[in-house]
C-alpha cells in the first residue's frame, strides 16, 4: 500500500531470513552427509533402501507435482516486475539468472540434503501429527545436528515465510488486475492509482479474496480450503501454460516481424526447446494430477482435483462473451484515463 520501493525492500529483509536459514541448513545437511555433525551418515541407503527414490511408481510422482509446483509459483513475479523497475534492461535478465541458481541452490539443494538424511519411512514424518513443525523434515534435520530449538527456529522462519507469500501474492494479483483494466479486461475502477502510484482499488478488491480465502477453513472442516487450494495450485501450472505459448509465440512473432534477435535484452537459452518442454510437462501434470481418481472412477476426489480446470474455462468463456463486441480501448497508463 505505500510503494513498489517499501513492497521490494519488505520482501529484501523477508526473504534474507529465509535464505539465512537455508544456508545454514544446507550447511549443517552437507556436514551430517560427511559425518561432522550428528551420528553416523547413512550414506545413500535412503535413496536404496525399499521403493526409494520413487516410492509408489510414477503415478505417485506426478500426483505430487501439484503440491510441489505450487511451492515453486511465484517465480514468474519478476515479469510483473518488470513494468515498475527503474532499468527493465539490464536488472530483469540479471534476476532471472539469479532466480535459476538459487531455485538449483535452494530448492533442489534442499531437497538433496533432505533426501539424503531421511528415509521415507521415518516415523516422525508417518506419524498422526505430521502436519505440526515439529515432525518438518527441516526441524528434523536441525535437531538431529543437535540444533537446539530446531521447532521453535522453524516456526519463527514459516511465519516470516508465510508474510512474504502473503506480501508478494497480494503485490502481485493487484498489479495483474491494473493491468487488466488497463487493457479493458477488467472494470476501468482497477486502473485508478492513487498519489503514490499505487491501484489501490485493485489492492483492497485482492485484500478482500484474501480474507474470504482465510474464512474457508471453518467451512467443512477445512475440506473447502483443500478445494481452494487445488483451484490456486491449478491456476498457476495453467498461467506457466499461457507463459510458454506466449514466449513460444513471441519469439516466432518477433522475427517474422523482420526484427533482429540481437536487439532482445534478453534471448532464453536453446530456443523453442524450452517453451515446448514446459508445455508438454505442465499438460501432464495438469492431467495426471490425479490420474488415479480418473481411473477409480471417483467423482468426488474427480472434481477436487480437477476443479480449476472448469473455472478457468467459465472465466475465459465469459470474458469471450461479454468483449467480443467490444471495440478496443487503450488507456494512458500514467493517467489511466480512457482515450
Amino acid at each position: 500500500a505505500l510503494s513498489a520501493k517499501a513492497f521490494g525492500e519488505g520482501e529484501y529483509w523477508l526473504a534474507a531470513i529465509k535464505v539465512i536459514t537455508v544456508v545454514v541448513f544446507l550447511i549443517c545437511g552437507v556436514a551430517m552427509i560427511f559425518g561432522i555433525l550428528g551420528d553416523s551418515t547413512p550414506g545413500f541407503s535412503n535413496w536404496t533402501d525399499g521403493e526409494a527414490p520413487f516410492v509408489g511408481g510414477w503415478l505417485s510422482i506426478v500426483s505430487v507435482f501439484m503440491i510441489a509446483g505450487f511451492s515453486f509459483q511465484g517465480t514468474e513475479l519478476i515479469g510483473v516486475a518488470a513494468g515498475e523497475a527503474e532499468n527493465p534492461q539490464r536488472d530483469i535478465p540479471r534476476a532471472i539468472k539469479a532466480i535459476f541458481w538459487r531455485i538449483m541452490l535452494f530448492y533442489i539443494g534442499a531437497i538433496f540434503v533432505i533426501g539424503m538424511l531421511i528415509p521415507y519411512m521415518d516415523p516422525s514424518l508417518l506419524s498422526s501429527e505430521a502436519s505440526d513443525i515439529t515432525t518438518s523434515p527441516f526441524t528434523l534435520v536441525f535437531e538431529r545436528a543437535g540444533v537446539a530449538f530446531a521447532a521453535a527456529l522453524m516456526n519463527a522462519v514459516i511465519l516470516s515465510a508465510i508474510l512474504s507469500a502473503g506480501n508478494s501474492g497480494l503485490y502481485a494479483s493487484a498489479r495483474m488486475l491494473y493491468s487488466m483494466a488497463l487493457d479493458g479486461k477488467a472494470p476501468k475502477i482497477f486502473a485508478r492509482l492513487n498519489k503514490r502510484g499505487v491501484p489501490m482499488p485493485a489492492m483492497l478488491l485482492t485484500a478482500s479474496v484474501g480474507l474470504f480465502g482465510f474464512l474457508t477453513a471453518i467451512v467443512g472442516q477445512g475440506s473447502a480450503y483443500t478445494w481452494l487450494l487445488n483451484v490456486s495450485g491449478l491456476s498457476g501450472f495453467i498461467a506457466w501454460v499461457g507463459i510458454a505459448v506466449c514466449h513460444y509465440k513471441f519469439r516466432k512473432a518477433y522475427i517474422a516481424s523482420g526484427q533482429d534477435l540481437a536487439n532482445l535484452p534478453y534471448k532464453a537459452p536453446l530456443f523453442p526447446l524450452g517453451p515446448i518442454l514446459a508445455f508438454v510437462i505442465l499438460i501432464v501434470v495438469i492431467v495426471g494430477q490425479n490420474y488415479q481418481a480418473i481411473v477409480d472412477g471417483n467423482l468426488l476426489q474427480m472434481a477436487s482435483s480437477y476443479i480449476g480446470l472448469p473455472i478457468f474455462l467459465l472465466l475465459w468463456l465469459g470474458h469471450w462473451l461479454a468483449t467480443r463486441k467490444q471495440p478496443a480501448v487503450a488507456i494512458d497508463p500514467w493517467t489511466a484515463k480512457l482515450h
